[in-house]
């Protein structure tokens, strides 16, 4: 379907009736393709917004396009109190290759839904309350998930939240090794922190973790919302620092586009309780028909060997420019930040000017999150607006 409206005409109506929390954007984007989308206007755009990082695989991926058409003529949806023959082959296809032993699966609908129950479960699991998570932390925004956030402005005007919650500093090992005690029931981590700064845990740091949880008894709950799906480097962010979480929290790429999380949970914690958790629409066979598009799109195509050697090469690129109002470059496959000296806020517009689409990470990271099916030809156009804008 085209539309026929302008940008100018699409703004003012939505303008008219939006609930007033997201700052938008002075665009209104029409149709994607791959790593391009374009507004009402007919403008191109290299996509390094890569909706929130759900677009692994693409805007529009022929396959998922596919899946989701033949499974609409078929059946939408089907609540998990049946069994169904698309939920069935995702879930044994998503078991196939999570790390070892992250074989039981809980299907919701988004990221902060699938933190949200990852902590619900690690209270049901182990009896205990408290959650330990990082400085600059981003686990979502319902309740739960918003405690465990750490930027004070998503969680003070919706206190007093759950309690329990303490935040400590990412790779100060001494700092957890203070905190995870007997009342510990997860300690929750990104290996990446995209929202806050794509700042990166260390290995030993991440060893550190696993090894306190287990000693103590608490739960590794690893956040991989954001990392998952091939985005670092590997299917699994958890790969590149040699540790099986107790739980895992996937969402965004998951399904090609279409809304979607689930929660791995190590078959060593045996089966859940019935009845304790639940979701109208979670494991949908809609969404589970794009899913397996999506996996097998992924592994057909090896993205997580491209965003790799993309992400090394954008790095490599960005690196290379030496741009005074940089301070860093620094990321992992194409999840990619550039700590300026100063605000980022100032530079996307003028870079969206030059089509570029990109996201801020706290007050002074510039966050770059395309498709991993980037082309070489538009990550090199990537390259040079960022260096017109910062240079």
């Amino acid at each position: 379907m085209t539309t026929t409206l302008s940008s100018e005409a699409i703004i003012a109506a939505e303008s008219a009736h939006t609930s007033g929390v997201y700052a938008k954007r002075p665009l209104a984007i029409v149709r994607g393709e791959g790593a391009r989308l374009w507004d009402a206007d007919g403008h191109e755009y290299i996509d390094c917004v890569g909706g929130m990082g759900a677009v692994n695989v693409g805007h529009c991926n022929p396959a998922v396009v596919a899946a989701i058409r033949e499974q609409a003529d078929t059946l939408l949806s089907c609540t998990e109190l049946f069994y169904n023959d698309q939920r069935a082959a995702y879930l044994n296809e998503l078991a196939a290759v999570m790390p070892d032993g992250l074989d039981r699966l809980f299907l919701c609908n988004s990221g902060t839904e699938a933190v949200e129950g990852a902590l619900k479960f690690a209270r049901l699991l182990t009896g205990r309350p408290g959650i330990i998570a990082a400085i600059h932390g981003f686990h979502g925004r319902t309740m739960g998930a918003l405690s465990a956030t750490w930027e004070p402005k998503y969680r003070e005007p919706f206190a007093p939240l759950i309690a329990g919650v303490q935040h400590v500093p990412l790779n100060r090992i001494e700092d957890l090794d203070e905190v995870v005690n007997e009342q510990t029931g997860a300690v929750l981590l990104e290996l990446v922190q995209g929202e806050g700064g794509v700042r990166r845990a260390d290995s030993e740091y991440v060893a550190a973790a696993a090894r306190l949880a287990r000693e103590r008894g608490a739960l590794l709950v690893i956040d991989e919302v954001q990392t998952g799906f091939g985005r670092t480097g590997r299917l699994w962010a958890c790969e590149h620092f040699g540790i099986t979480p107790d739980i895992m929290a996937l969402a965004k790429s998951i399904a090609g586009g279409l809304p979607m999380g689930a929660i791995a949970i190590n078959n060593r914690l045996g089966a859940l309780t019935q009845g304790s958790h639940g979701s109208t629409f979670g494991g949908w066979p809609l969404a589970c028909a794009a899913a397996r598009a999506a996996l097998r799109y992924i592994l057909d195509n090896d993205l997580p060997r491209q965003a790799a050697e993309k992400g090394a090469y954008l790095t490599e690129r960005l690196s290379a420019l030496k741009l005074p109002r940089v301070r860093e470059v620094r990321g992992l496959g194409l999840l990619v930040g550039l700590e300026l000296k100063e605000r980022v806020g100032p530079f996307i517009e003028p870079l969206m000017e030059r089509g570029v689409l990109a996201l801020v990470a706290g007050p002074n990271v510039l966050r770059l999150l395309p498709p991993l099916v980037i082309e070489y030809d538009q990550l090199d156009r990537v390259v040079k607006a960022i260096d017109e804008v910062l240079r």
